[in-house]
Order: C-alpha cells, then sequence, then structure tokens
C-alpha cells in the first residue's frame, strides 16, 4: 500500500465500525448508518478479486446489513477511474458533502500549555461524560453503533471538553493508532466561538495523545467546511490527499 492508503486504514482504525470484514485489502464496513466513514466500504489497495465481483461484494454487504452502498476511494486513484468506468457516481447526496480532506499537522502547538488534565482549560477524560455525547453526538443516550464508534475500538481514545464555568462549551474526541493522533468531533457551542477555544481543545488531545505515542496528527475534513479548513490551516495543517464516496448510479 502507499503513504494514502497505510493512513486511510490507520483512520478506519481510529474510526471503528460495528461490522468491519476485509475484501482482500478492501474493508467492507457498516455501523447501522451512523456516519459516512463507518458505513462505506474502504477501497485501498487490492480487492483480492475482479472489480466487478468486488463491487457486487459490496453492495450485497450494505443490503445485508441495511445501509445504502456506498464506496470510499482516494481521489484520482485508478480504483476510481476504474468505478466511474463501471458506471458509479459521486455520492453529491451525501449530508456531509462526498468529498473530504486528509490533513497532517503536528499534534499541539509549540506555545501549548497545560498537561492535557484540565490545566491549559481543557480535561481530556478516558469515559465519556454526559455533557460530551450531548455536544458531539446530539445525546446523553448513545445507541450501540454511536458508542462503537465514538467510544469503542482497540485504539486509545480521549474524549477532551473545554467548560466556561459550570458548563460544557466544546468537545472532541482523539484516538491514537501508532504514532498517529486522529481527531474527530470537534464541537463548539456557537455563543463561545471565535475565543480559542479550537485550537485548546486540539492542543489538550494533543498533549494526552503524546503521553500515548503520537507524533502527529490527522483530520478528515469535509472540503466543503471552510471554517474547519481555516482553522487547522492556521494550526500548521496541510493536506495529504483527498478521498471521495461513491455509489451505484442507479441508487
Amino acid at each position: 500500500m502507499n503513504d494514502a492508503e497505510m493512513l486511510e486504514n490507520a483512520c478506519a482504525d481510529a474510526w471503528p465500525a460495528l461490522i468491519d470484514l476485509p475484501l482482500g485489502q478492501w474493508r467492507l464496513r457498516a455501523a447501522a448508518g451512523f456516519t459516512g466513514r463507518a458505513n462505506a466500504a474502504l477501497a485501498t489497495g487490492d480487492p483480492g478479486t475482479s472489480l466487478p465481483r468486488a463491487l457486487r461484494r459490496t453492495c450485497e454487504f450494505a443490503h445485508a446489513n441495511g445501509i445504502r452502498p456506498v464506496v470510499q476511494i482516494l481521489d484520482g486513484s485508478a480504483t476510481e477511474r476504474a468505478l466511474a468506468a463501471a458506471g458509479w457516481v459521486h455520492h453529491t447526496g451525501h449530508p456531509a458533502g462526498y468529498e473530504v480532506s486528509v490533513l497532517l499537522g503536528p499534534p499541539t502547538q509549540p506555545d501549548a500549555t497545560g498537561d492535557g488534565k484540565g490545566n491549559g482549560g481543557v480535561t481530556v477524560a478516558e469515559v465519556p461524560s454526559d455533557p460530551w455525547w450531548e455536544l458531539v453526538a446530539g445525546t446523553t443516550s448513545p445507541g450501540t453503533a454511536q458508542r462503537h464508534v465514538l467510544a469503542g475500538g482497540r485504539a486509545p481514545v480521549g474524549f477532551a471538553t473545554a467548560r466556561s464555568g459550570a458548563e460544557t462549551v466544546g468537545a472532541a474526541r482523539g484516538a491514537v493508532v501508532g504514532d498517529l493522533l486522529h481527531v474527530a468531533r470537534l464541537t463548539v457551542l456557537p455563543a463561545h466561538r471565535r475565543r480559542g477555544l479550537g485550537t485548546e481543545l486540539m492542543n489538550g488531545l494533543g498533549r494526552w495523545a503524546a503521553r500515548h505515542g503520537a507524533t502527529r496528527c490527522v483530520l478528515q475534513v469535509e472540503t466543503n467546511n471552510a471554517t474547519a479548513l481555516a482553522l487547522y490551516r492556521g494550526l500548521g495543517f496541510t493536506e495529504h490527499h483527498r478521498y471521495r464516496y461513491w455509489i451505484p448510479a442507479n441508487t
């Protein structure tokens, strides 16, 4: 596998689907419809069979698990060109956008303060709190798929929160795979934005992740999310590659 393919597989390990079955080097994933990544086949590397058969297996897997057939493919790859030739199309109806920028950067800023235990404005816990769930998932009673994707899997996971007085006003999720910190679900309440809390959450997770061996950070950001992309570029992140979601033309 090339660097982009290895990075995508690390991100998949950091964002575990309820069901993750190999098809050669492809990964067929399902999580009861919770998030696009956890319910799309990751088509990197060799599926170990012909493309038509691999796509047929992908569709059968999706239908068996009650989800729409979706394939996540590296932008500009030979697999993407072959998928277009096979009649698949961009998943333009994807709620968050069908094209995603994968960014790499430092886990913390050089002038970051605090220790990730609440002494730099952000606390990173080993267990998610009810306010954390409310911010990142919109509920304090997450279902099985939400709990597995956000709080399960084999990777160490940190649950970052930022507070203003007694109120939790920001949250984010970090998972460490190898030397890589994967950050997702960063959110700040509207009334508390533009105060540097996004940066504090990133730095808090970075300090926590360093204790687990992380030396770099990865983010997967929809290309239409200009606000998030501007934040991360200001923190020293650069685009490594992009991927896109594809679906059969007749669905």
